[in-house]
């Protein structure tokens, strides 16, 4: 299962910078108009990922997909959670904090999660019960076993110079920054990182950050690789209260707000 969603995702990504890279690429749009390269590329990567996840025999559910309904999904215990392309804004300021998400759900929580990360050639899974990797240079054949033998275990070793919070380059708000004060008190050195996509989970993931809080919107599809490679390295993805996770395949597949930690 991991094997093939690592082909899958690193497929896609190839696909997603070949669109990327055109010289005729045409990015001042921010809306997904037909034949934007926005949408050529999402909908290339949902093909490729989709043609490779099907040989598993299950079902998936991904952002160019989500015309799913409640009643054909409610009952699967089992099944792929994909975004094509996550990081929107990033991709249309050709910043390169997009990535590719792909995760297997089983009873509701993630427990596979592949995050590639097309510009950088870095590429981070997570298996619930054997850990969590970062994988740098990926080799266009990376397989789980490269990942193990040629990446690095998560959470990384760092010394972390104060308390580092990691927030949203492009969806910065009110209630994130009110957060932050709060989090001063406790923590007088506070350092704050702007990132893109689901690289702010895997930073907490690595150890980079020690927290995200997100209070804004998002979808399932956005976080629950990056959920499941968070938990993998010993991190969670808590509702802010802090009681309880994140849950999938919800009716309504809007996440509550959450703190990553």
């Amino acid at each position: 299962m991991l094997n093939t969603a690592i082909k899958a995702a690193i497929k896609a990504g190839h696909e997603i910078l070949k669109i990327y890279n055109a010289p005729e690429a045409n990015f001042s749009v921010e809306r997904k108009a037909d034949n934007s390269p926005l949408t050529v590329a999402d909908k290339a990567s949902h093909h490729v990922i989709n043609q490779l996840l099907k040989t598993t025999g299950l079902p998936v559910l991904s952002e160019e997909g989500r015309d799913i309904t409640f009643d054909e999904r409610k009952n699967w215990e089992t099944f792929w959670m994909v975004d094509p392309l996550d990081g929107t804004k990033e991709f249309i300021k050709r910043n390169g904090e997009f990535t590719v998400n792909i995760a297997l759900i089983s009873n509701n929580q993630p427990v596979l999660g592949v995050i590639y990360v097309p510009v950088t050639n870095v590429l981070y899974v997570g298996d619930i019960q054997q850990g969590a990797w970062k994988l740098e240079k990926t080799p266009e054949d990376a397989s789980f076993q490269t990942v193990k033998n040629g990446g690095t275990k998560l959470p990384l070793e760092i010394q972390n110079s104060g308390y580092t919070i990691v927030g949203s380059r492009s969806h910065a708000n009110a209630e994130t920054r009110e957060y932050i004060e709060q989090r001063k008190i406790e923590h007088p050195q506070i350092n704050i990182i702007s990132k893109g996509s689901s690289l702010k989970i895997c930073m907490v993931a690595e150890g980079i950050a020690e927290e995200y809080p997100r209070f804004g919107p998002t979808m399932e599809w956005d976080t629950a690789a990056g959920h499941a490679i968070a938990n993998a390295s010993g991190k969670k993805l808590w509702f802010t209260s802090l009681e309880k996770e994140l849950s999938y395949n919800k009716k309504n597949l809007l996440n509550p707000h959450f703190i990553v930690k």
